[in-house]
C-alpha cells in the first residue's frame, strides 16, 4: 500500500518519520479526474518540469473554487533516510509559505504528501504569463512597450521586497517570464511555488521557495553550486534582470555559464531593441552582473536605480566606455562657465602669439622710472589691455 501522510496546518506537529525499511510504490502521476486527499479533483496538467508538475484542480469542499496543485517529486534514487529528511523539511517550510500574504503572490492554502510526492495547494491564477505575451508581440513583429513592462516590474519589486524581508528571508530562485502571470485586472502574480530549502548548509536561517536549479537563461552562476553554492537576494535580482532582458528584447539572454566562458557573449539590450532607454539598459546589465558583489545589494536599490529620480551616474557601471561618456557629459554641463572661460583664454593666447608686434626701444631713463614705480609701495601693474595697446 502506498504511503500517504495527512495534511496538517502550520500549528500541527510534524509528520511521522518514514521507516528506513519502507518500500515505496512505483510513481504514478496524477491524471484528469483523480482525486487527491479526498478533496482536490485534478482537471488538467498546467505545466511540468524535471522536479514536478502543476495541476489545475477543483476543490470539492468549496464548490466553484479552482486551485493549483503543485507536485514536488523526490529523486528516484534517493534513500529512505534522505526521503524522510526531505519530507520533514517540506512540512516545516510549507507551513512558512502558508503564512505568506501578499497581493502579488498566490495564497498557499494546503500542503500534504501522498505516494511519496509532496503537494502544495494554492490559488489558481487565470490569465497569460509574460512569456506568452512576449511571444504574441514577437509574432506580430513588435516589442512590448517599455513603460508597460516597467509597470509590471514595479509589482514584482513589491513581491520580492516582501519575500526578502521575511524572517527568515525567502528567495524564489526561479524568476522568469513564464513564472509571472498577468490577471485580467492587471495584477501581476509571481507563481510556481515549490519546496523550499536552506540557502546555506552552515546558515539555515534563510529559505528558498523553489527546489532545483532554476531555468538556465535566468539563473546566476552561484546558483549552479547546488547545496554548496551560496545564494541570497542578489540571485533573485540577477533572475529579474534576465527576465527584463527577455521581455524587452524578445530574446532570452545567454546563460551565465556561457558568459563566464565568453565575456562578450551577451548582446547589449539596445542592440536588439533600439527603443529601450539607456537608463533601463544600464540597470538591466547591472542586475545581471556575473559576480553578486557587482549587482544591486537589495531589491530596493534596484527599484531606485530603475525608477527613482536620482542620477544614475557613479551608482553602477556596465561598460567602461559608457560610464566614462556619461561622467564627462555630466561634468561638462556642470562646469559650462569654466569651460567657456578656458576656451576664450585659449583663443586670446593664440591671437597674441600670431599677431606681429612692433619692437620699441625704451630709453634707459624710462626704464629707471618704470622700475622705480613698480618697486615703490602701492605700485599697481597696468591693465593687460593697456599693455597690449602700447605694443601694437
Amino acid at each position: 500500500m502506498a504511503h500517504s501522510t495527512e495534511v496538517r496546518s502550520a500549528a500541527e506537529p510534524e509528520p511521522e518519520s518514514f521507516s528506513s525499511q519502507e518500500t515505496r510504490m512505483p510513481y504514478h502521476p496524477p491524471t484528469s479526474g483523480m482525486i487527491l486527499r479526498s478533496r482536490y479533483k485534478i482537471i488538467a496538467l498546467v505545466g511540468q518540469g524535471g522536479m514536478g508538475a502543476v495541476y489545475k484542480a477543483e476543490d470539492l469542499r468549496l464548490p466553484g473554487r479552482i486551485c493549483a496543485v503543485k507536485e514536488v517529486r523526490p529523486d528516484p534514487g534517493v534513500t529512505a533516510e534522505l526521503l524522510q529528511q526531505t519530507q520533514e523539511q517540506f512540512y516545516r517550510e510549507a507551513s512558512i509559505l502558508a503564512r505568506l500574504d501578499h497581493p502579488n503572490l498566490p495564497k498557499v492554502s494546503d500542503f500534504f504528501s501522498d505516494s511519496g510526492s509532496d503537494y502544495l495547494v494554492m490559488d489558481y491564477v487565470p490569465g497569460s504569463n509574460l512569456k506568452e505575451l512576449s511571444d504574441i508581440a514577437h509574432r506580430a513583429g513588435k516589442f512590448l512597450e517599455e513603460e508597460e513592462v516597467l509597470g509590471w516590474t514595479a509589482q514584482i519589486f513589491d513581491a520580492l521586497e516582501y519575500l526578502h524581508s521575511r524572517q527568515p528571508p525567502i528567495l524564489h530562485r526561479d524568476i522568469k517570464p513564464s513564472n509571472i502571470k498577468l490577471t485580467t485586472e492587471g495584477l501581476i502574480k509571481l507563481v510556481d511555488f515549490g519546496l523550499v530549502k536552506p540557502l546555506d548548509l552552515e546558515d539555515p536561517s534563510t529559505l528558498t521557495i523553489v527546489r532545483g536549479m532554476g531555468s538556465l537563461p535566468y539563473t546566476p552562476l552561484e546558483q549552479y553550486g547546488g547545496d554548496m553554492g551560496h545564494t541570497d537576494g542578489r540571485s533573485d535580482i540577477y533572475a529579474l534582470g534576465a527576465t527584463l532582458y527577455h521581455l524587452l528584447t524578445r530574446r532570452a539572454p545567454v546563460t551565465a555559464q556561457e558568459r563566464f566562458l565568453r565575456e562578450d557573449s551577451l548582446e547589449t539590450p539596445r542592440s536588439l531593441n533600439a527603443h529601450i532607454s539607456a537608463r533601463t539598459e544600464r540597470v538591466m546589465l547591472w542586475a545581471m552582473a556575473m559576480h553578486p558583489a557587482e549587482r544591486p545589494a537589495t531589491i530596493s536599490d534596484l527599484r531606485q536605480a530603475l525608477m527613482g529620480s536620482s542620477p544614475l551616474y557613479s551608482s553602477f557601471s556596465t561598460t567602461t566606455a559608457s560610464r566614462r561618456l556619461d561622467t564627462w557629459s555630466t561634468a561638462i554641463r556642470a562646469n559650462l562657465g569654466l569651460v567657456a572661460l578656458a576656451v576664450v583664454l585659449l583663443l586670446l593666447a593664440l591671437w597674441i602669439t600670431m599677431v606681429p608686434t612692433t619692437r620699441t626701444i625704451i630709453p634707459p631713463q624710462s626704464l629707471g622710472r618704470t622700475a622705480h614705480l613698480l618697486s615703490s609701495p602701492g605700485a599697481v601693474l597696468p591693465p593687460l589691455t593697456w599693455l597690449l595697446h602700447r605694443n601694437m
